[in-house]
């Protein structure tokens, strides 16, 4: 008891501490996949752990070590048993998703080899402040079934027979319960800590780079990208104005996504009429930034302007060029005034008399 009462106590010291830095939305996903194909004889299964799609831990039931791995960008700070106890965490949950696939393979009546994948989706977000928002529990069969726990966190919503056996079961044994607790509670938790040990890579701004693009169209119209590059963390307003007013026709854009290194990007593409492009302008804000930036794109400065410079200075440096040559054949030349003289007079062309 006294053991317990210590955790719940500097669990709470961590509570406090990070959530007077979270500006933004936090978010942690467990995902777990197992999977079956002839000839293997154990069923593969991995597991990865994931913080604002940053990876901090993993699992491969084909790796040498057979251990959970921290897998985070910062220094690992847990102890020996700590891994140890998520380890034989994880081979539970291993086993469970073998059973699953199991009751699948029996209600199909899939004696026979052949390929089968289940995959679970497990995680909670948090508001700023740390407050709990959102739970999400699922699990997916080949593909073809899954239940998924509803966003008031009460019921399942299923479309199978064997997801309607998972159903009844976890309803039966109050397991709906316990995945509530765990995603409102002890989730939260486990967020809160990792962000603790990661703050100063998680909690970090990186401002976005930011260009427009524009490219021509084959009906002549324009396609205006504007872009934003390696900014952290991946909330970001994107948008375009035409005079002012926000532009949604013709409007093209993609959600946030990874680029790999730590950091986001994303673009919106508006398709403009030709000549028009200067009504129309990028908004972008961003954590990193210190007031929103709005950008227009321009047309790359004209080479014609500069012309007349460009000539009188190849001209210039081609009358250099003479001049310079001229003087040294002209030294030259005097140099061998008297050898040629003695030339004429001592060769066999004589002058008339």
């Amino acid at each position: 008891m006294k053991a317990l009462l210590v955790h719940a106590v500097l669990l709470l010291m961590v509570t406090l501490a990070i959530t007077n830095h979270l500006k933004g939305s936090h978010s942690l996903r467990y995902f777990e996949t197992i999977l079956e194909w002839p000839g293997l004889v154990e069923p593969q299964y991995t597991f990865v752990g994931y913080v604002d799609n940053t990876q901090f831990v993993g699992f491969n039931s084909r790796s040498e070590s057979q251990r959970i791995e921290h897998r985070a960008p910062w220094k690992d700070q847990q102890n020996p048993e700590y891994w140890e106890k998520e380890t034989q965490g994880i081979l539970r949950e291993k086993q469970f998703l073998k059973e699953v696939m199991m009751k699948m393979l029996h209600v199909y009546n899939n004696s026979k080899p052949g390929y089968h994948t289940i995959q679970r989706r497990c995680g909670c977000d948090v508001l700023p402040g740390g407050y709990f928002s959102y739970g999400v529990l699922e699990l997916n069969l080949d593909s073809k079934e899954y239940i998924m726990l509803t966003e008031d966190l009460q019921t399942w919503r299923v479309t199978g027979k064997v997801t309607e056996m998972l159903r009844q079961d976890w309803e039966d044994t109050n397991y709906t319960l316990s995945v509530t607790t765990y995603l409102q509670i002890l989730c939260v938790d486990e967020l809160l800590e990792v962000m603790d040990h990661g703050k100063d890579y998680l909690l970090r701004t990186d401002a976005p780079r930011i260009h427009v693009i524009h490219k021509v169209r084959p009906d002549r119209k324009i396609t205006l990208r504007c872009w934003a590059l390696n900014f952290y963390p991946a909330e970001i307003t994107l948008t375009w104005q035409r005079d002012g007013r926000n532009q949604t026709q013709d409007l093209e854009e993609v959600e946030t996504r990874p680029t790999g290194d730590g950091t986001f990007q994303k673009w919106a593409a508006v398709v403009v009429p030709s000549g028009e492009e200067q009504r129309y302008t990028c908004h972008v804000n961003h954590e990193g930034l210190s007031e929103p930036v709005i950008l227009r794109w321009g047309p790359p400065p004209s080479i014609f302007p500069t012309m007349p410079i460009v000539i009188a200075v190849i001209l210039g440096a081609l009358l250099m060029g003479a001049v310079v040559t001229f003087l040294i054949w002209k030294r030259k030349f005097r140099g061998k005034k008297g050898q040629g003289l003695s030339l004429c007079l001592h060769g066999n062309i004589k002058p008339k008399l």
